[in-house]
């Protein structure tokens, strides 16, 4: 049999094989977003609860109405907004899945979708593979600023989306009040929809706000936020997030979700329902991970690397270009093999593979992790 791929230049992602190469040379994997310590045992027992407690068949398509409800009260409660848990949140397998569903439900054939890039990779895959045609928009280390006047040059009638990340990862760079204000005038008038990739929306640091786009009246009006629960208490593996939308959005939205995971994990849901109960559970997680940012830079200021401090995510970006000139993925791949430490080079996600001499490290470690990476770092 033959056939022809829809994702013909679609290979194994980087993540997956920067940790198979972790794992082959028993380096430190600072490559893949994944805390390497435990979620809180309070939240695990509550899993074991609602299992015991019988919620073990399908939830509610659009997913637990208890979560939901508990959803829609951290978003008035974050950031002023409503959303009605009947008809204008769903709980999905992740933030990933929320994404794919959106871009399947609303792109269609020579529909222009933008990106900004670096970008996560699900987007535009999500976008070809649904028949679309990804505009992509590079912005530029260090400080990975958008210049909205480019936007608008690559705006047209054509395009159905544009994907926001913020905080952005790879490059751990935030979108400001007025950058949405921009997108919000920007979009404004026009059948163009948001989707607003909101999975570190807890993790900002040095003061900063997280500016959600349902903080913004007409963006709010056009928009899709996706988010995650994994990041936000460190179990990535249980593959539980949610996202929200006006009903008009999600109404369309639920159309393919039904068809696609139908529901998700039900305890999951019910153990994470009464886990938001208590907001200091997700409140305190940008001084747990500052803490965190700040002692591994701290480890390596007098190192070869050069870095801006990242703004939010779990993520910093390092600049080598003083200790080699090698392309960033090969020396991701020695620094691994050769040194015992694995990260991301980030031109896998700009356009034309540029090669700003940078590579993304995980930094939701143990101290001792980030200690012992560090002790790698300052001996290059």
């Amino acid at each position: 049999m033959k056939h022809l791929s829809k994702l013909p230049n679609i290979g194994t992602t980087i993540f997956s094989v920067m940790s198979a190469l972790a794992n082959k040379h028993n380096a430190i994997n600072m490559s893949q977003g994944f805390p390497n310590f435990k979620s809180d045992q309070k939240l695990i027992d509550l899993v074991s609860q609602a299992m015991n407690s019988g919620y073990n068949q399908y939830a509610p398509m659009p997913g637990n109405i208890e979560l939901r409800k508990a959803i829609a009260n951290k978003m008035e409660l974050l950031y002023k907004s409503t959303y009605n848990p009947e008809t204008e949140i769903t709980v999905t397998a992740g933030a990933t899945q929320a994404i794919y569903t959106i871009i399947s439900a609303f792109i269609r054939p020579k529909d222009e979708a933008i990106i900004f890039r670096p970008a996560y990779d699900c987007y535009e895959p999500a976008i070809e593979v649904n028949g679309g045609k990804t505009i992509s928009i590079q912005l530029n280390a260090p400080d990975y600023k958008v210049n909205w006047e480019e936007v608008a040059t690559h705006f047209s009638s054509k395009t159905k989306m544009i994907i926001i990340n913020t905080p952005q990862n790879p490059s751990g760079s935030v979108f400001s009040k007025a950058d949405m204000l921009a997108l919000q005038k920007l979009t404004e008038n026009t059948n163009c929809i948001v989707l607003s990739d909101e999975v570190y929306e807890h993790i900002i640091y040095d003061g900063l706000e997280h500016e959600s786009a349902c903080k913004f009246p007409d963006l709010k009006a056009r928009s899709f936020i996706t988010a995650s629960f994994g990041k936000t208490f460190h179990n990535t593996g249980w593959k539980v997030g949610y996202c929200c939308a006006p009903k008009v959005l999600m109404d369309e939205f639920k159309k393919v979700h039904q068809f696609n995971v139908f529901s998700v994990n039900h305890p999951t849901q019910k153990a994470l329902a009464d886990y938001l109960k208590e907001p200091n559970n997700y409140l305190g997680l940008s001084a747990f991970y500052q803490t965190k940012r700040d002692l591994f830079l701290s480890l390596i200021k007098d190192s070869r690397f050069k870095f801006t401090p990242a703004k939010g995510t779990y993520f910093q970006v390092l600049d080598f270009s003083e200790i080699t000139q090698e392309s960033d993925i090969d020396f991701a791949k020695r620094l691994t093999i050769e040194h015992g430490l694995a990260s991301i080079p980030l031109s896998v996600f700009n356009n034309n593979k540029k090669d700003d001499k940078v590579l993304r490290f995980c930094f939701a470690k143990t101290d001792d992790t980030l200690k012992k990476a560090a002790e790698i770092i300052n001996n290059i």
